[in-house]
């Protein structure tokens, strides 16, 4: 096989069987094709797509490239949940000891943020002494005594994918659905795990601003998920406003152990039940998981697995050095608080990064003192910025305008969680 040739099948609308499939990964793992040629025949993906069939081997094939972990000698069940990524969207922070309360093992292996949306990781490393880089042996070993574990992917774990969203990232390709689909699914699918919930964002904070393209992108991946022998459940939720009211890496860890204490913002508590007992379903778990929020439980895994992972639970989160306030410049009714303009603002006072290699600062971020549907009077506190450096200060403001709607007439925030494709 040669490359060249594969590109031009594709960029003209053939069908690649699976050894051809077979062949572009292995090649391009190996190092046999240059980065320009697999550049050129993710674009002709891009325009032409992937059929069912197609996308199924694709991902198959960047299974393939690496390890594939075995949970299978477990005592619990194993279930995990991947979000698309939002804005304050700290949901495994509270997620995972939730559902391993209930007796399911919970294997989340996470990622980093980049842009306007957070990285699990990233938040949890504002917890002094926390480390994300666990042995495949401590993993398993951390599933049987906590139940749950939240760390980064290995570098066995699919490392056909790490190249290929690399390229991805500088070709002007993310936005694929076939793509996409078959990233997400083979690094859950190569984790090892029974099942699977997966939480598309839907709104202008999340991945997808279309419905139409997050259902797309929810049935493509239950589909891909049915079709390795993995029991799938997606929901759509809806990412027009921060989710909870802190965005930011220490920001969001108070947050999730405020939610953890049995308190918390309804709509971050609301959208984690959802989840949580969809996860216990697919588990074949019957359990109420408002009553492990509510009875510690959830709180006392929570800890347990902080410490497990070198963290201290009790120290104090580092807090930013500067703190300023934004106020109501009229009274009445919020109607919107954008959640990618917060995202942003946020990314610019240091709680993100534009590259992977960048850094993060852990006390950066914003505190959202309103939702939309909230009632405001004039000078009343609505955001709070965190920030190391006063200087990132004008530029957060900036990202700021026009985030904020206040009006006369008062409407209902919507649902949390918009569909569920099962």
């Amino acid at each position: 096989m040669d490359m060249v040739s594969l590109i031009c099948s594709k960029r003209d609308g053939r069908e690649l069987t699976d050894a051809e499939i077979d062949w572009v990964i292995g090649a391009y793992v190996d190092g046999a094709v240059a980065d320009e040629q697999v550049a050129a025949f993710l674009m002709a993906v891009f325009w032409r797509g992937l059929s069912v069939a197609e996308l199924s081997r694709w991902t198959s094939a960047i299974i393939a490239s690496g390890e594939r972990m075995d949970l299978s000698g477990l005592s619990r069940p194993t279930v995990d949940k991947h979000s698309t990524g939002g804005v304050g969207d700290k949901v495994s922070l509270v997620l995972a000891p939730l559902v391993a309360a209930c007796g399911a093992a919970v294997p989340q292996l996470s990622g980093r943020g980049l842009g306007h949306t957070g990285g699990t990781l990233d938040k949890l490393e504002a917890i002094p002494g926390w480390r994300s880089e666990l042995s495949n042996r401590e993993i398993l070993a951390q599933l049987e005594e906590v139940g749950c574990v939240i760390c980064a992917a290995g570098a066995g774990l699919a490392p056909a994918d790490r190249k290929l969203y690399a390229l991805r990232d500088v070709t002007g390709t993310v936005e694929s659905i076939p793509l996409i689909a078959g990233s997400i699914m083979s690094k859950k699918i190569a984790e090892g795990t029974q099942s699977l919930v997966l939480d598309v964002k839907v709104g202008s904070g999340a991945f997808m601003a279309d419905r139409g393209r997050a259902t797309e992108l929810a049935r493509t991946m239950v589909r891909l998920g049915r079709d390795h022998g993995l029991r799938v459940t997606a929901l759509l939720s809806a990412m027009d406003a921060p989710l909870g009211r802190a965005v930011g890496n220490a920001l969001e860890v108070a947050e999730s152990v405020e939610a953890l204490s049995g308190g918390g913002s309804p709509d971050l508590v609301e959208l984690t039940l959802a989840l949580a007992r969809e996860m216990l379903a697919l588990a074949g778990i019957r359990a109420d998981p408002a009553v492990a929020l509510r009875d510690g439980s959830a709180l006392e895994r929570y800890r347990a697995m902080v410490v497990a992972q070198g963290g201290d639970p009790d120290a104090p989160l580092p807090r930013a050095a500067h703190v300023e306030i934004v106020t109501a410049d009229r009274s009445g009714i919020v109607g919107r608080l954008d959640a990618r303009a917060v995202g942003a603002a946020a990314w610019r006072l240091g709680a993100g990064r534009a590259r992977k290699e960048d850094p993060v600062s852990a006390t950066a971020g914003v505190v959202c003192h309103v939702k939309p549907g909230d009632e405001v009077a004039e000078g009343q506190r609505l955001l709070e910025l965190h920030t190391d450096q006063s200087e990132r200060l004008d530029w957060a403001r900036e990202a700021l305008k026009g985030a904020i709607s206040i009006g006369e007439q008062s409407t209902l925030p919507g649902p949390v969680v918009l569909e569920v494709i099962a």
